[in-house]
């Protein structure tokens, strides 16, 4: 037996008895449109509440899916996107003050003025064509009340003083290191998730594997939600939040990120679902609500630009209040065990302590290096390379691998010999297969250990094999940052003894961008 079918003139007075609170919140949107100030909090959270109840009650009949109803729908969902972003909007601009936000190329009071402008032309011509349709439907349409006490929002100036007692919190270090350094990780992610630089608005952004699309969105939003919520948490009414004044900073942050990218997800959701060229070949019967063009410029050139330009901000902010928590320590790990500190190793260790903005040093005998410089970490090559060539002939003689004299013997055939007698111990790794060697005969004025350490220091600068090594460096600096680079060593600094890049633990991601 299948499912009951409602009749018509049935589903007409069901939707007319729930919608008369619904209609009227939409009437006045209309009839005060010309109000500059008409768009209040109160209005836009009862047609937020309204519109919600309705669409479930249609979907809960399957209007989404029936030619009558759907466009009916359709508007209602609609108003309920757009007054929760509007909400959104207006939760931003109140709060810009209280934000403390440091300052950023754009106007982020004015864009936000102009997003929200935007949003309201939508709900207008959402609330028109919902009442046409509605009267289309047979529905009726209640006279509008003067409801302005209901909707009007008329706020003092000031705020409440802030006289709650404070709480103490004894890892004052601990705390804010532990909130710098997840919002770094996290601005980090959002970096590898959202575009990097000026991108142009156009309907690939938002495809499903696009960069910018409502999952990778909801995703990012859910991730500083919860980052709110720590700094809620551990840090909020403590006494470190009174004396420290960049953590209200860092959560006013936070925060507008957070709202941004719920601008930004619904935005998108309304684009995918709605707008874009896929979706308008469903409804390419209906007449657009919104200019594709228009939505997708206002997702990249405010929300996403924005969200780009104060985490950027935050960042250095926060790299700052961990230079001033920094707990020093000191690790003794190995170097990269085969091809020393190359372009690889140096890169991830030098963008691991840049993250942090912290100074750390490493120390290799007795030269220091600067751990954020690639090129000085490059440079610590030449002590590895000499210690290499030192152990290797030391390993040579101990193993007594050649004799003392050579003979008629080629030179070729005794480095082969000594190589293949090293690999197999583990002391050297191949990476030329079939190892072609340069066939020479031994030089009867110089050493033999001497003459085959040369032609393997040849092999080695060629990068046709390389020499193992035990040699340990020592890294100074900030806490933090060393239990990532111990991290990040115990990883094989990011490759495997052949030199291929290797998958990072969850921790470490950032340094794949």
């Amino acid at each position: 037996m299948g499912p009951v079918t409602i009749s018509y003139s049935d589903f007409e007075k069901l939707i007319a008895s729930r919608t008369e609170r619904y209609f009227r919140a939409v009437g006045y949107l209309g009839n005060h449109s010309n109000n500059k100030s008409f768009l209040t909090r109160p209005l836009l959270g009862e047609l937020l509440s309204q519109a919600t109840q309705i669409e479930e009650l249609l979907d809960s009949y399957g209007a989404r899916n029936n030619c009558r109803w759907a466009r009916f729908r359709s508007l209602t969902a609609a108003i309920k996107l757009f007054s929760n972003v509007s909400y959104e909007l207006f939760h931003i601009q109140h709060s810009i003050p209280a934000y403390r936000l440091l300052d950023v190329k754009q106007d982020f009071s004015r864009s936000t003025e102009q997003s929200l402008s935007f949003a309201e032309s939508i709900l207008l011509k959402a609330a028109s064509k919902l009442i046409a349709e509605a009267e289309k439907l047979h529905l009726p349409i209640p006279e509008v009340l003067d409801q302005e006490s209901f909707f009007s929002e008329k706020l003092p100036n000031g705020r409440l003083p802030h006289d709650l007692a404070r709480r103490k919190i004894e890892a004052v270090s601990k705390t804010v290191s532990l909130l710098s350094t997840a919002f770094l990780n996290l601005a980090a992610e959002s970096r590898k998730e959202l575009p990097h630089r000026k991108t142009a608005s156009n309907a690939s952004l938002c495809e499903l594997t696009g960069p910018i699309s409502e999952e990778k969105l909801r995703s990012l939003e859910l991730r500083f939600h919860n980052l709110q919520s720590l700094y809620d948490t551990y840090v909020s009414t403590t006494e470190t939040e009174v004396f420290d004044n960049d953590l209200p900073i860092l959560r006013g942050h936070i925060s507008v990120v957070l709202h941004l990218l719920r601008t930004a997800r619904d935005f998108a959701h309304y684009f995918e679902r709605h707008a874009s060229p896929t979706a308008q070949q469903v409804l390419q019967s209906r007449k657009r609500l919104v200019e594709p063009e228009a939505l997708l410029k206002i997702l990249v050139d405010y929300c996403i630009s924005f969200v780009s330009q104060f985490l950027t901000r935050a960042e250095l902010l926060c790299q700052d209040m961990l230079k001033r928590y920094t707990e020093i320590g000191t690790i003794e790990v190995p170097v990269p065990q085969y091809r020393g500190f190359h372009v690889r190793p140096s890169t991830l260790v030098s963008k691991l302590v840049l993250h942090y903005g912290s100074e750390v040093k490493m120390k290799l005998g007795d030269e220091v290096y600067d751990a954020a410089s690639p090129l000085e970490l490059f440079r610590a090559n030449e002590q590895i390379n000499a210690h290499k060539r030192r152990s290797l002939a030391q390993e040579i003689i101990c193993l007594d691998l050649i004799s003392s004299g050579g003979g008629d013997k080629d030179l070729r055939m005794i480095v082969r010999a000594v190589i293949i007698t090293l690999a197999e111990r583990g002391k050297i790794i191949i990476y030329e297969q079939p190892l072609r060697i340069e066939e020479k005969a031994p030089q009867p004025d110089a050493k033999l250990i001497e003459q085959v350490t040369d032609e393997i220091a040849k092999l080695q600068a060629t990068g046709k094999i390389d020499i193992g090594t035990d040699i340990h460096a020592v890294f100074t600096g900030d806490k933090r940052v060393l239990e990532d680079i111990e991290l990040l060593v115990e990883n094989g600094y990011g490759e495997d003894n052949s030199g291929n890049n290797i998958s990072l633990p969850e921790q470490l991601t950032y340094l794949r961008q």
